[in-house]
């Protein structure tokens, strides 16, 4: 990936702005194609995160890219302010005070393993984000989680209580596993 400091800081003022004219106008930010960067028409996965204080004020983005990556950061943008079902709306007075971060995903890849000792084996903290996936269920920790939780063994009881699934469902042979990394930035 690797984006210069001037473009992380464009991608971050895109976020705000978003905000910004979300709060002015009560609609979605359009940027005329010819006005942006080619390197941001590349279609990436991203996560917007936003945090007020230090704490976590909402968090959502895409694993897979969908979206050129300057039109996946003003979806995320939005939804992490106004649609992370955690938190309530973010409000005008707030945006302040908020800290911008955005990470772009690498795409997954697959976690080939034999046992729960060779997936923990294969898992690097602190470098992967990490995916479990079991039928219909799903949920990710950035690499940022490693901060929170560094045991291996904590984090996946974690990621699989937020997938909605019990607490050592993670050690289920019929779960899938898939690592992304991430460039990350902010404010």
């Amino acid at each position: 990936m690797g984006y210069k400091e001037v473009e992380q800081k464009k991608l971050l003022e895109i976020s705000r702005q978003t905000l910004l004219f979300y709060f002015e106008y009560g609609k979605k930010l359009e940027i005329e194609k010819k006005k942006i960067n080619k390197k941001f028409l590349e279609k990436k996965a991203t996560f917007v995160t936003l945090t007020l204080s230090d704490q976590l004020r909402g968090c959502v983005g895409n694993i897979l890219p969908k979206f050129p990556l300057y039109k996946d950061i003003i979806n995320n943008s939005l939804s992490a302010a106004f649609a992370d079902p955690r938190f309530p709306n973010l409000k005008k007075d707030e945006l302040n005070n908020t800290k911008i971060e955005i990470s772009v995903l690498s795409k997954p890849k697959r976690i080939i393993f034999d046992s729960i000792e060779d997936l923990l084996k294969k898992i690097k903290p602190f470098e992967h984000g990490i995916i479990l996936q079991s039928s219909f269920h799903q949920a990710t920790f950035l690499p940022q989680v490693w901060e929170d939780l560094p045991d291996k063994r904590d984090f996946l009881t974690n990621l699989s209580i937020k997938a909605g699934l019990s607490a050592d469902a993670w050690k289920d042979p019929e779960i899938e596993y898939f690592y992304y990394t991430i460039e990350h930035f902010s404010e």
